[in-house]
């Protein structure tokens, strides 16, 4: 069974998904005008920025009661920022060879664009609940494919819509919150001994305290996670590049050779280094995947414009940034060129050789850090979409139990091979569906891009959007009156 699902998933990704992804990223691109290299200054002032809220027209910083830019991008980043960026990357060049860090640089500098559009259509479709917003792609799914141009589409709403939420909360808050857990508990045994059931418990717990706590308690724990581990991890890998800077100009080489397959270091060439770069790439920065718009829908601004610029920076900050961190550390080491070291081991492996017997230690506590920022993050992930098809408190409840409780347990307890397997193709069909959505609701993202920067060129530093500007569609935008 389990080779049948990884025949499955080489298929749907690198005949399928690899493709769309690529040719969706460099549509995007071209259609937005470079978007993500014009605006990365835009970017980086609104993420600091305190803005004007959309609801109240207070600042941001004093309504309480509503998520900020910044919030919802620390929340976005804490799921991209996980175990993907520590052992996901160490695979990708296990298996894939050193070129695979230059196809996720690729995915990332095009997948940005992708970003962009899945998450202003987040914002633009979002709706309210209760004292916040809840959107995704479940939502512009249901709400917008009714008016895309493609007629055998517009019937497809709600099916897709609910499959979409399925998988999402299948993929994220459950399963994914097993393996990240797995990861934590495997570092930390490695690091100091402990016990995996201990470390479980210790995790669970945790867990449990925040996902009770509901969107407003996971923005707050990861608004102070992501930053602490962003920056502590990129100082440590700018330090061991400074070190062994005269090596650096080599393993930029042999990144490039390796990825257009000059240099056949491992893997099996181009086809393995594209494959694993890409994958690992969407798996990391999740550009294109549909999980990120769940969280860029809560943030109170006021364009959605704002939030999708946002959320293309925190690829940047994912792939360009961290997994880089990574690459280079073990590049730099040298050893993953040996068979027998791979995913997390080969990390701490990596680290070791290059600040001593401290290394599994700072991996450890990074992976920690990474991880369970993931798990809080994933579970909102999953209560955005099941809020979606149910507003039954029991049903939430019984998913806060599975996803902060149960679910993290069993990563701590047993061995997942399988388990990757099936994210990996649940992965895909989700990407699909979310796919198909932005390429027939892109459209909207096009328009409002033109809107904000003609704002921006008649002078105005906080651009407004309202209903109104979208007749067509004016009734499924309740947040933007």
């Amino acid at each position: 069974m389990n080779e049948i699902i990884t025949q499955i998933n080489d298929v749907l990704w690198t005949y399928i998904i690899m493709i769309v992804l690529v040719c969706c990223g460099i549509w995007f691109t071209w259609r937005l005008r470079f978007v993500q290299f014009r605006m990365l200054g835009e970017m980086v002032r609104l993420l600091t920025d305190v803005s004007v809220s959309a609801v109240t027209g207070s600042k941001q910083s004093a309504n309480k009661k509503h998520i900020s830019s910044f919030q919802a991008f620390a929340v976005s980043v804490a799921s991209r920022v996980g175990t993907g960026n520590l052992a996901g990357v160490a695979t990708a060049i296990a298996v894939g060879g050193p070129g695979a860090v230059f196809w996720m640089w690729v995915m990332a500098l095009f997948g940005a664009a992708t970003a962009f559009v899945e998450s202003t259509l987040g914002q633009l479709f979002k709706q309210h609940d209760g004292d916040y917003f809840i959107g995704g792609p479940a939502y512009y799914i249901s709400k917008g494919m009714r008016y895309c141009s493609w007629k055998p589409m517009q019937n497809s709403g709600r099916w897709m819509s609910v499959l979409f939420a399925i998988l999402i909360t299948a993929t994220f808050g459950l399963a994914n919150n097993t393996m990240q857990a797995n990861t934590i508990c495997g570092a930390i045994s490695q690091a100091f001994g402990w016990s995996p059931v201990a470390v479980g418990v210790v995790i669970t717990v945790l867990a449990l305290f925040v996902v009770f706590g509901g969107i407003r308690r996971v923005a707050g724990v990861s608004s102070v996670l992501v930053p602490l581990m962003a920056v502590g991890y990129f100082f440590l890998a700018a330090y061991i590049v400074v070190a062994n800077i005269t090596v650096v100009p080599h393993v930029m080489k042999v990144i490039v050779e390796d990825a257009f397959g000059f240099s056949q270091v491992v893997g099996g060439g181009i086809g393995a280094a594209m494959m694993n770069g890409v994958k690992r790439g969407l798996f990391s920065n999740e550009a294109g995947e549909g999980s990120a718009p769940n969280a860029a829908s809560t943030a109170d601004v006021t364009h959605p414009v704002k939030q999708g610029l946002i959320q293309a920076l925190g690829v940047f900050t994912d792939t360009l940034l961290v997994c880089s961190c990574t690459a280079f550390i073990i590049l730099i080491s040298g050893l993953y060129q040996l068979p027998e070291l791979n995913g997390i081991n080969l990390t701490q492996a990596a680290l070791q050789s290059e600040i001593g017997a401290s290394g599994p230690v700072f991996v450890a506590v990074a992976i920690f850090l990474f991880a369970f920022s993931s798990i809080i993050a994933n579970y909102y992930y999953g209560e955005a979409n099941i809020r979606f098809i149910t507003k039954s408190r029991s049903v939430m409840t019984a998913y806060r139990v599975m996803s902060g409780g149960v679910m993290v347990m069993v990563g701590a307890l047993v061995t997942l091979d399988m388990a990757w397997n099936m994210v990996d193709l649940c992965m895909a069909l989700l990407t699909a569906c979310n796919l198909v959505a932005i390429i027939a609701l892109g459209k909207y993202a096009f328009y409002l891009l033109d809107d904000y920067r003609r704002q921006k060129r008649q002078g105005m530093r906080d651009p407004q959007f309202h209903r109104h500007q979208m007749p067509e569609i004016a009734d499924e935008l309740e947040c933007w009156e």
